[in-house]
């Protein structure tokens, strides 16, 4: 089934909106159809009706947890550990309690790093879904 890529990374950040399971989305394997869906109301315009069988998972196939991925806190210390090496340990400590991005995110702004940050978060992305693809043999066209 082919896909622009573009559908895949546009699914991908709908179901990593908010927590674990309050957005998700589908694609089909068989006509590469995404499917969106939230509980919330004021998200009614991207609730799309989900076909009766959308748990059998030779047919539909649920868009990644970022975390499933390898691009939540991993991919947080490896860019401290790259880019930010004077302040490892202070990212280390944020990502060992709740509410790390909040400060991860001040940390990057007093040190000019956001942009850097946003690139390489980005790039790491890009790859995981493409390999995530490659793995679902779900064809990318660009």
């Amino acid at each position: 089934m082919p896909m622009k890529f573009a559908q895949i990374v546009d699914a991908f950040e709908f179901a990593n909106n908010g927590d674990i399971g309050e957005f998700r989305a589908f694609v089909c394997r068989q006509t590469g159809k995404i499917y969106c869906q939230t509980d919330f109301m004021d998200a009614a315009e991207f609730n799309d009706e989900l076909p009766d069988d959308i748990d059998d998972e030779e047919k539909y196939l649920a868009l990644p947890d970022k975390r499933e991925l390898g691009l939540g806190k991993p991919l947080v210390l490896d860019f401290a550990r790259e880019f930010l090496r004077d302040d490892f340990d202070d990212v280390h400590y944020f990502f060992s309690k709740r509410g790390a991005y909040p400060k991860f995110k001040s940390l990057l702004a007093r040190r000019g790093a956001i942009d850097r940050w946003h690139a390489y978060e980005n790039e790491a992305t890009e790859r995981a879904l493409r390999d995530w693809c490659k793995l679902h043999s779900i064809e990318i066209i660009d």
